[in-house]
């Protein structure tokens, strides 16, 4: 593709993103979907792009785009609901991860000679979740704050299993020995670790902040820091995605977090973000994440359509196993419609790909059938989150799976009803129906003869 018509295209692509964005507004249909096809048309169904025409630039972009989208996902943490999801956020990563791997790895020893041993190795590489899809799609659909939480810290923390375990079992068929002790402290190294280097590069990144704002053209300053700290983390072996979602939840709750612990330390008070640091970080993101979802579509691989069915296959039952895996995960007062979309956001990303690739490099018998299938898998859990989060947003499809959770022992909540915006409206509109209710009458307005004698009263009886 020549350059100048390659300009032309990136141009396209933004406005076009801006228009896909608009146009969920209205209809709900998330821009992810149209990027991502985008690019599939693009990459393996025209063929005017691929892959490798990247070069070593596709895998830091993507890098660079998952850092930004973490570090601003963590900005919009706030420190209560964040503390309050955290036991949630364990479990159905955990249960997540060990359904995935068994089911996925069960489905492939089945069809496949790969043994079990290579099967497993394929069902933890698509154990978790996107990070750069699941912040994306939680942003765009009317969800609880809490389940919002929960699922932006999953896609994060499944990056510790699905970073190490896949490696181990490599490295276990390679030398033909598994270490169960050696995985287990590897990932609670690589999480804790990680967590408490992203904290203390906050607390001392808020400290500089003050005084970086004295120079000029400074705003990119953090990003480029988070850049140097998730190069440091992952240098060290630990998981550079948990230490940017822990930079950025610090950073954006600093406010709370700074002066009380740091109070006997330092005397100088920790300095938070301003708003034009968090605009320009907003847009930063979706300007990354529009070439990352294109990217992503560039990426899958279309050449073998055996294994994109069982591909396919894997899919439709991880989605079915998600239901009791986020019913077991919940607690009973988590409302319906917030279990359906939890049931929905299990997108697979880049870093299943990246993977996925390993043992095909490192000359693994059946590499290039694991490669295909995570692949097809990639390409089947990201369009199907897509289109069933709309579903669910918009059609009979939420009445399924609230009927569903209901059956495995959801309890029954009311939805909660919010106010129209139309001031001039007399009525108010249920959330999740979508069904007109009487306004509460209001008691009537106090006379201000009436309040101020009973201020004065007030204030006298405080005097005696």
């Amino acid at each position: 593709m020549p350059t100048a018509l390659t300009i032309v295209f990136v141009g396209c692509t933004i406005f076009l993103s801006h228009w896909f964005a608009a146009l969920f507004a209205r209809t709900k249909i998330p821009d992810v979907l149209w990027l991502f096809l985008i690019g599939l048309l693009l990459g393996p169904i025209l063929g005017f792009v691929t892959p490798a025409k990247f070069g070593a630039v596709g895998p830091v972009f993507t890098t660079i785009t998952l850092v930004f989208i973490l570090f601003e996902s963590g900005i919009d943490q706030r420190l209560e609901p964040l503390i309050n999801s955290i036991g949630g956020t364990a479990r159905i990563t955990t249960y997540n991860f060990v359904v995935t791997c068994l089911v996925a790895g069960g489905i492939t020893y089945y069809y496949t000679d790969l043994g079990i041993l290579r099967s497993l190795m394929l069902g933890s590489i698509v154990g978790g979740t996107s990070s750069a899809v699941v912040t994306t799609l939680v942003k765009q659909f009317p969800m609880g704050e809490r389940t919002r939480t929960v699922l932006v810290l999953e896609s994060a923390f499944s990056d510790v299993f699905t970073l190490a375990v896949p490696l181990t079992l490599l490295t276990a068929y390679k030398i033909g020995t598994v270490d169960v002790a050696f995985v287990t402290g590897q990932m609670i190294a690589a999480f804790i670790l990680a967590a408490m280097l992203g904290v203390a590069g906050a607390f001392g990144w808020s400290i500089l902040l003050n005084r970086m704002r004295t120079l000029q053209n400074t705003v990119f300053t953090t990003p480029a820091f988070v850049f140097i700290l998730y190069g440091i983390v992952e240098l060290l072996n630990y998981s550079g995605p948990i230490a940017a979602l822990a930079f950025g939840i610090t950073l954006g709750n600093i406010d709370v977090l700074g002066p009380p612990i740091m109070r006997n330390a330092i005397s100088r008070k920790p300095i938070s973000l301003n708003d034009n640091e968090r605009a320009f970080f907003s847009e930063a993101v979706f300007l990354l994440r529009t070439f990352f979802f294109v990217y992503i579509g560039i990426s899958v691989r279309l050449q073998d359509w055996g294994w994109m069915m069982l591909g396919a296959l894997i899919t439709g039952v991880l989605f079915l196993v998600r239901i009791p895996v986020v019913r077991i995960s919940v607690s009973n007062t988590t409302s319906a419609k917030d279990a359906s979309y939890m049931a929905t956001i299990i997108p697979k990303g880049l870093g299943a790909a990246v993977l996925a690739s390993l043992p095909a490099q490192q000359g693994v018998a059946g590499g290039d059938i694991i490669q295909s299938v995570v692949f097809s898998i990639i390409l089947c859990t990201t369009v199907l989150t897509t289109i069933l989060t709309f579903l669910v947003e918009k059609t009979f499809v939420s009445d399924i799976y609230t009927w569903i959770f209901y059956l495995l022992g959801l309890k029954k909540t009311p939805e909660p009803a919010v106010e129209s915006t139309d001031p001039s409206s007399d009525v108010m509109v249920s959330e999740s129906t979508g069904t007109e209710m009487p306004e509460p009458s209001r008691p009537p307005a106090k006379s201000p003869r009436t309040r101020k004698k009973r201020t004065t009263k007030t204030g006298t009886s405080a005097k005696s």
